[in-house]
């Protein structure tokens, strides 16, 4: 069984490596991964990534969410892949052609994930934005379609939220990867604009394999304690697996 801790992703959801450093050097032996988002890699590029894998063990999530003719996704997920780092996003809209690209790019050597539909987003959301009412009127039925365009692409899994987890592990099996965003903890009470969210205990019940976990730690008076407290949560879910 792996240890409670890989199951952690803390997204370094910060304006400057200065502060992206701080943070890693506070929980780099708590976490498992660190997730390296749009905002971070503008202002520090694959320097962040290189201070990172230097720095210990921990896995780097960069988190991209590639979006963009086939040709430039392949050639862009050809060159993240010599970044080293574990995964790599890229959206299910549009095209499946979009993620057999990124797929190619990857050479193998970083894992993709499909991005399904953003734990920020509501059915109202999916409405306004001209989807039919089938999707709109149960966002998971969107996000099942987006896997399944993920899985028969190649990627080796996709994000969502805990929420839908457990149907794209029984639908697709237990090896297609399920990272989750959207993830609260039973005694946050951290006001966000998160939509579709879980507790951790939750989502590992559901069959997660990675929680991504940002607010309720990074904005926590003792960011160390809280991932601790997350920490025992998972643990209680895993023995009842």
């Amino acid at each position: 069984m792996r240890p409670a801790k890989d199951y952690i992703v803390f997204p370094l959801d910060v304006p400057s490596m200065a502060a992206a450093k701080k943070y890693v050097a506070l929980l780099s032996d708590v976490v498992g991964m660190f997730k390296v988002g749009l905002e971070l890699f503008v202002r520090s590029g694959p320097q962040i990534i290189k201070w990172i894998k230097s720095s210990g063990d921990t896995q780097v999530f960069l988190d991209l969410k590639l979006h963009d003719i086939p040709e430039t996704v392949k050639r862009t997920m050809r060159s993240i892949s010599d970044l080293g780092v574990t995964f790599a996003t890229v959206h299910c809209g549009e095209t499946k052609q979009m993620l057999e690209a990124a797929v190619a790019g990857s050479g193998g050597d970083v894992g993709v994930l499909g991005v399904t539909v953003l734990t920020s987003v509501s059915d109202t959301d999916l409405h306004t934005a001209g989807f039919r009412e089938e999707f709109h009127s149960d966002a998971s039925k969107l996000v099942m379609k987006r896997a399944a365009m993920a899985k028969d692409s190649g990627c080796m899994g996709v994000v969502c939220s805990g929420l839908e987890v457990q149907m794209i592990k029984d639908a697709f099996g237990k090896d297609f990867i399920g990272v989750t965003p959207g993830i609260r903890p039973a005694i946050d009470g951290v006001p966000d604009d998160q939509q579709r969210v879980t507790t951790p205990a939750q989502a590992i019940l559901n069959g997660a394999d990675y929680l991504v976990i940002g607010r309720p730690i990074r904005e926590a008076k003792d960011p160390r304690s809280a991932v601790i407290q997350i920490t025992a949560e998972i643990k209680q879910a895993l023995k009842r697996i």
